[in-house]
């Protein structure tokens, strides 16, 4: 119970942390003063906040490298790519690149869920697809471990 409660509290660190980026993409307004500007609707007993605020601001901290580990992926530049389907990407590419202790399945899995929530009618798959591609290159080992090779 504790473990689910556990992933509860990271599941919706995620869903808080898309909101923020994608409104931090769209308005390019300062990171903190769109982190502070998300926290009334944070309900602090269902969110880690810890882990909203890691999420948030590495996120954006790591952006350059994010954005270059998922170029290679995409069809089209990121300028193209929706922004919300962008921050999704961004999110789980952080959590892929950056937080090993989060199973790659799970960081999948989660951005997945984000997509057929706020993205477009399709935007889950596209957001799998590009995923699953950088988790075979970042998370290798892991995934061959899974795979028992």
């Amino acid at each position: 119970m504790a473990n689910n409660k556990k992933t509860s509290l990271r599941s919706q660190a995620r869903f808080h942390a898309v909101q923020a980026l994608y409104s931090w993409q769209i308005s390019k307004n300062d990171a903190t003063e769109v982190f502070i500007n998300l926290l009334p609707e944070v309900d602090s007993s269902e969110v880690e906040l810890d882990y909203l605020r890691q999420l948030f601001f590495s996120t954006i901290e790591s952006q350059a490298a994010i954005d270059a580990a998922l170029s290679p992926y995409l069809s089209r530049s990121l300028k193209e790519i929706d922004p919300v389907e962008l921050a999704i990407l961004r999110l789980g590419a952080y959590e892929l690149m950056y937080c090993l202790a989060v199973p790659y399945r799970v960081a999948i899995n989660e951005a997945v869920e984000m997509a057929k929530i706020f993205g477009a009618t399709d935007g889950h798959k596209f957001v799998n697809g590009i995923l699953d591609k950088l988790a075979q290159e970042v998370r290798a080992i892991e995934i061959a471990a899974k795979l028992g090779r």
